[in-house]
């Protein structure tokens, strides 16, 4: 019962924090006023200025700024025991994290939708605006090359949720432009969705399906990463409502679907113990398997200040001011919605970080695959957190989450295989929402950069390939370079280790 009071205890806590020091900012300290002009109206142009409903809106920014963080973040520091991932993830999210985006959020509405960058070079200097465009740009680089590497290692690991992640874009194109022409109401089209979503992961292995995504699976990271990268040049430079609000908004319904469903198998496996391992027999109990704290875990670092780095998503990160003055802040339609969404949308996935730390420190004792056979208890929690070696790699750290959160899944009755491929998809999907806005981010901030050493001056007969710069202030162009520059990053292979085409990707890993 102890991990039921936990998770319940720190939806609870969110609840109240939103209502009472959330609204308390949104009143008293941002004063946000419903009436205020907003970006999305001003300076709308059908392409990234878009004003749309905050529903919408929370699904874009919740997707996007959540991605493996929360997941991959807190399923590697729970190495140090429990308490202290959940004291940080609780405590940061409510009073740094959320006030963090909330405040970008509200500043970039309050500047015509312009980054933290711009903002940055207008109030202090434009030798400031160029070194923060300069390492956001650095910074941004690495995002989009790690969540391709992560995307790509998932996708193999898990080849059940390859199809089920290629079928959401063309859907999501389709609810775009259906929802752009005809402005319905969401429900419909919402319900249709989330049910094709799921038939995928139920029945998207089966058959010559298995075969396919066998086949996918074997190709080379890099081979994955190339093709992710395309996928998110052609997501970055499509009108906002023609792939991301909507790939997005049907994401954040699947993901919330899916969390709503793993606290319920949480419940009902407090309260009955977990799936019996063999028809018959005894339920194992739902505990914490893991110590609540523990200061030296064999060949990993001290706690202190390792557990802050480890855990950014779920507690504060400063890539989540990128999301709010780059994308969110240029499609609100009021800026009341900026508490719901930037607020909001970081508690969530503080909750989130709450369900990966459980998942981890309880769900796995329910069960584990180790060495061609099922642990449980303690025993699953050594065998994955035994040294920060067996820990640190992307495909335990990933793999604990899988396997403890399928595993109260199952207690619902549902199928190991099923539950391990929504997982996959649920990993995949934060990723993927994550990778396009970055690219779209990386866009703007390479335009801005590029603008900043382009003459005002117009040179009409000068060749386009003689001005490189101008060439970059293009959205085609900027884009292109920045998927190069990441595709490049993330080809590297390990130290010491010849580049081919089997190693290219593997040096992230």
């Amino acid at each position: 019962m102890q991990t039921l009071a936990i998770a319940l205890g720190a939806f609870v806590f969110y609840l109240i924090a939103y209502h009472t020091y959330g609204r308390f900012l949104a009143r008293k300290i941002f004063k946000l006023d419903p009436k205020a002009r907003v970006p999305s109206r001003e300076m709308e142009d059908g392409n990234d200025y878009v004003p749309t409903r905050k529903s919408i809106i929370f699904g874009h920014h919740f997707t996007s700024i959540a991605g493996t963080g929360p997941i991959v973040g807190p399923a590697l520091a729970v190495i140090w025991g429990w308490v202290p991932a959940l004291l940080w993830v609780l405590f940061g999210s409510i009073l740094i994290g959320a006030v963090h985006d909330f405040g970008a959020l509200v500043v970039s509405i309050r500047n015509r939708g312009q980054t933290v960058g711009d903002i940055a070079g207008r109030v202090l200097s434009q030798r400031t605006r160029l070194l923060f465009l300069s390492v956001l740009f650095l910074a941004l680089t690495i995002v989009l090359a790690i969540f391709g590497l992560v995307i790509a290692a998932v996708l193999k690991q898990y080849p059940s949720a390859i199809l089920p992640c290629l079928v959401q874009i063309p859907i999501a194109v389709a609810i775009g432009v259906y929802l752009h022409r005809h402005g319905v109401n969401l429900v419909v089209p919402s319900l249709v969705t989330l049910g094709i979503m799921y038939l995928t992961v139920a029945f998207g292995n089966i058959g010559f399906l298995a075969t396919i995504n066998g086949a996918l699976a074997s190709m080379p990271i890099i081979a994955w990463v190339c093709i992710l990268l395309v996928y998110s040049y052609i997501a970055s430079v499509l009108p906002v409502w023609a792939l991301l609000q909507p790939r997005d908004f049907i994401n954040s319904l699947q993901l919330i679907s899916t969390l709503v469903l793993i606290v319920v198998g949480l419940i009902v496996a407090a309260l009955i113990g977990g799936a019996p391992p063999t028809p018959g027999a005894e339920r194992q109990a739902l505990e914490i398997v893991a110590p609540a704290f523990r200061s030296a875990p064999d060949g990993a670092p001290s706690l202190f200040p390792f557990l802050f780095i480890t855990i950014a998503c779920g507690a504060i990160s400063g890539f989540h001011c990128l999301v709010s003055s780059g994308t969110s802040s240029k499609q609100l339609k009021s800026e009341s919605d900026a508490l719901f969404v930037g607020y909001g949308s970081m508690i969530t996935e503080g909750f989130l970080a709450v369900l990966v730390i459980l998942a981890c420190v309880a769900g796995l004792g329910l069960g584990a695959q180790a060495d061609g056979g099922t642990l449980f208890g303690s025993a699953a929690y050594d065998a994955r957190y035994g040294s920060w070696s067996a820990a640190g790699s992307l495909a335990a750290k990933i793999g604990a989450f899988v396997e403890g959160s399928a595993n109260f899944l199952v207690v619902l009755g549902l199928k190991a295989p099923f539950a391990v491929a929504l997982m996959g998809v649920f990993v995949a999907s934060f990723a993927a929402t994550t990778l396009d806005t970055a690219c779209r981010l990386q866009r703007y901030v390479v335009q801005e950069l590029a603008s900043t050493f382009t003459s005002s001056k117009k040179h009409p007969s000068s060749p386009l390939l003689l001005r490189p710069l101008t060439v970059l202030s293009n959205k085609h162009g900027a884009t292109i370079f920045a998927i190069l520059i990441a595709g490049a990053l993330a080809a590297l292979p390990p130290p010491e280790v010849t580049w081919t085409l089997q190693s290219a990707g593997k040096g992230g890993l």
